[in-house]
């Protein structure tokens, strides 16, 4: 049997993004026959997340990533909203 995360992608959640969408972790099956690679954006779109993407630092297996890389099985990717403070 082979591991069922191998054929998903992570998507973790930090903080108030958490809070909103009121789960920190999913799997994202990664369909293989799929013609394109997914990217964050449009997982972004697909799990109607709440608020602005362009204010969401996006990581691709702790990576700093723009909302158009391609993120692939096997993948862990994470938003991360906004940080305030001084």
């Amino acid at each position: 049997m082979g591991d069922a995360t191998a054929n998903a992608i992570r998507i973790l959640l930090f903080a108030g993004l958490r809070e909103q969408a009121g789960w920190a972790e999913q799997q994202w099956s990664a369909d293989a026959t799929r013609p394109a690679p997914l990217t964050p954006r449009q997982l972004w779109q697909a799990l109607q997340l709440p608020g602005e993407l362009s204010r969401v630092r996006i990581a691709i297996n702790q990576q700093f990533a723009t909302a158009d890389t391609p993120v692939q099985a096997g993948d862990e990717l994470a938003f991360l909203p906004p940080i305030s403070g001084g």
